[in-house]
């Protein structure tokens, strides 16, 4: 059977493969822009802000981020009931709604709550895309689909902190908002004149708050899940953490932020590379003791890291080299496990898959800010928070994961 039939709709009603692969990047690429621009604009947030406690101005990335996690719970079941593209509609609209409250933030509790909003609505995009591709093509036009937009999804935190800076450089940190508005109005535009509906009336399933119960029932009921979506937040809330204070150390620890775009950039091309190696580790290893194995390495790593820096073994230019060196771990493991986490989280929940997904996704992304925002905070001028952070997520994941694999 033709996928234009399995959609009850024409084949030429779909964009062509490049377009739709590309307005599917656009997406993406404004979601992963709004936390990494952010970065070089931290200082001045929290001079203009918050100047008694700069540390609080890290928490406009960990706020965005808790409202991904509570819009991810819901927008899949919303995107079911109402259509794709008015989720999408409706998620871009609120995201700039979002960032307008941003750039007219006249303290720091209206920023964060901004934020807030704009996460919420980032959730539309970054689940409901998805969807639709799904919705669309399957094997390997999916993978096709996918992979490039991976891949501008991992471009785009390398660029992001030298664009944003720039952009700051011009206007401020609140001309940032209205870069951000920019792009989410192309994203928008793109999608609602362009991309045809892929969920026919007929197919969709009315909103109920009873399915989402049950299916939270029977995710939490599963005692792997439950493992893997658990050990998922420790490893978001490690990698958010270091991302939340990583600009405030390249200033503050080793004096080098005027270079911290270019830095960041290296971090991200290296630590991209995590997805190739992956694919040619897991096939002989397994997803299960992959994962296990690259929790035990940063633990082991982070330990002897923060050893060193505790006792000033290093002078001149290596203690930065060792901070590289474990930043670039941190980053590399998450690419490293994160998709094979959620394969497994997903491997006995098949028949509510796009379900779980959403639970599984919420939980762990809400539980990674309650690590990310405390450890953020406790920044006191070296990365040492961070890298106990990194130790104490790690070494607990390993012994989680450990209880996973067969006797």
């Amino acid at each position: 059977m033709s996928q234009a039939t399995d959609l009850e709709m024409p084949a030429p009603a779909r964009l062509s493969l490049p377009e739709f692969t590309a307005m599917l990047a656009t997406l993406f690429a404004t979601l992963a822009f709004s936390i990494d621009a952010m970065l070089p604009a931290l200082p001045a947030i929290a001079a203009e802000l918050t100047p008694n406690d700069i540390n609080r101005a890290q928490l406009v990335l960990t706020a965005f981020v808790l409202g991904m996690g509570l819009g991810t719970l819901m927008v899949g079941p919303i995107s079911d009931a109402i259509g794709r593209k008015p989720a999408i509609a409706g998620g871009v609209l609120l995201y700039v709604i979002g960032a307008v409250m941003a750039h007219l933030a006249s303290s720091i509790e209206m920023l964060l709550a901004a934020r807030v909003i704009q996460g919420l609505g980032a959730s539309g995009p970054r689940i409901v895309g998805l969807a639709l591709a799904r919705d669309i093509y399957a094997g390997r036009e999916m993978a096709r689909v996918m992979s490039f937009v991976m891949m501008v999804f991992m471009i785009v935190p390398a660029m992001a902190p030298a664009v944003g800076a720039g952009i700051i450089a011009f206007t401020g940190w609140r001309g940032l908002f209205l870069a951000f508005i920019t792009f989410g109005l192309v994203a928008l535009s793109w999608v609602t004149i362009r991309q045809p509906e892929t969920l026919p009336v007929a197919k969709r399933r009315p909103l109920s708050i009873e399915s989402l119960r049950s299916g939270m029932k029977e995710v939490w009921a599963n005692r792997d899940v439950r493992i893997y979506t658990l050990v998922m937040a420790l490893g978001y809330g490690q990698m958010f953490a270091l991302l939340s204070s990583i600009q405030p150390i390249f200033d503050v620890s080793f004096g080098r932020a005027a270079g911290f775009p270019l830095w960041f950039a290296l971090i991200a091309v290296t630590s991209a590379s995590a997805s190739f190696i992956n694919s040619r580790l897991v096939m002989r290893l397994g997803m299960r003791k992959l994962a296990t194995l690259a929790y035990l390495g940063e633990a082991i790593l982070s330990a002897v890291i923060l050893v060193v820096f505790g006792s000033d073994l290093l002078g001149g230019w290596l203690p930065f080299a060792c901070f590289m060196i474990w930043a670039n771990s941190v980053f590399f493991i998450a690419g490293l496990t994160f998709g094979n986490l959620n394969a497994l989280a997903l491997q006995e929940m098949g028949h509510i898959a796009g379900l779980a997904n959403s639970i599984i996704t919420a939980i762990a992304t809400m539980g990674a800010v309650l690590i990310a925002g405390p450890v953020g905070l406790a920044f006191d001028g070296s990365p040492v928070p961070c890298m106990i952070g990194a130790l104490v997520c790690s070494a607990i994941c390993f012994v989680m994961m450990r209880r996973t694999m067969p006797s």
